[in-house]
């Protein structure tokens, strides 16, 4: 049989300890509760606070539970909540559009596709849920690094592919993508990403006005723009895209916007 991990049980132990009882707790409070020496206590704390796992108050010195444990700790609850409230309304903006429709939440440096349904007509077509999507190009991404700080972050930070000759790749041009998006309430991606393909998408929000994730459809672009104004995606897709990404913020607590 495999033997455990000390050090890594030690961290647990130590999690879990300051996931219940006082919301702080010190380095002598920590090492005395869990038998452990205050040095050993203290580079295990120190590793965590490290990955995000642990903060220290400055003022205190004590320890309490960090922002990335907590993000962790919610992201599996968040995202099946998301895609359960999601079912239905993708259902009819695939039924509305007769477009391919895509839920996608940030995950690492790019868009993690989270729910797809099919385009409602007979052609062959392959389930994406899993796939990744690049955050600076699609519509998906687009709106994600819009209303998300961290996706933002994400998106300057890395590398922006250029797929196409039509890759907003400039950091000033594509926060002007981004101002242009929280104007709009939406994002639009024209060949940005795939040639002869466009998508559009809108932001979903949860009851804390918390941006979750992004709704959107992807299409020929033939079908999904206008013929009399090239680049331009017509309005009435749009509208079915924002008020699919409303009515899902609304089935999750966020209220009307």
């Amino acid at each position: 049989m495999a033997r455990n991990i000390q050090s890594l049980e030690r961290a647990a132990a130590m999690l879990r300890l300051l996931g219940g009882g006082e919301r702080r707790l010190g380095l002598s409070d920590i090492a005395s509760s869990l038998g452990l020496a205050k040095g050993t206590a203290h580079g295990i704390l120190r590793t965590l606070q490290q990955e995000g796992f642990v903060e220290q108050d400055d003022a205190s010195g004590r320890y309490q539970l960090g922002a990335e444990l907590l993000r962790l700790g919610t992201t599996y609850l968040d995202v099946h909540e998301l895609r359960a409230r999601a079912l239905v309304w993708a259902d009819d903006l695939a039924r509305s559009s007769g477009e391919s429709v895509y839920l996608g939440v940030l995950h690492q440096q790019g868009v993690l596709i989270v729910h797809h349904v099919f385009r409602p007509d007979d052609s062959r077509q392959v389930l994406e849920i899993g796939a990744m999507q690049p955050l600076h190009s699609t519509a998906l991404g687009k709106v994600l690094s819009a209303y998300d700080p961290v996706a933002h972050s994400e998106a300057l930070e890395n590398d922006r592919k250029a797929f196409t000759d039509r890759t907003v790749c400039e950091p000033e041009d594509f926060e002007h993508i981004l101002d242009l998006t929280r104007a709009r309430g939406y994002a639009a991606d024209v060949e940005e990403t795939w040639e002869g393909v466009a998508s559009l998408a809108a932001p979903i929000h949860d009851r804390r006005r918390m941006p979750v994730g992004a709704v959107g459809i992807t299409g020929a672009v033939e079908r999904l723009c206008r013929s009399d104004e090239e680049g331009a995606v017509r309005p009435e897709l749009i509208a079915a895209v924002r008020d699919c990404a409303r009515a899902v913020s609304r089935d999750l607590g966020a209220g009307r916007f």
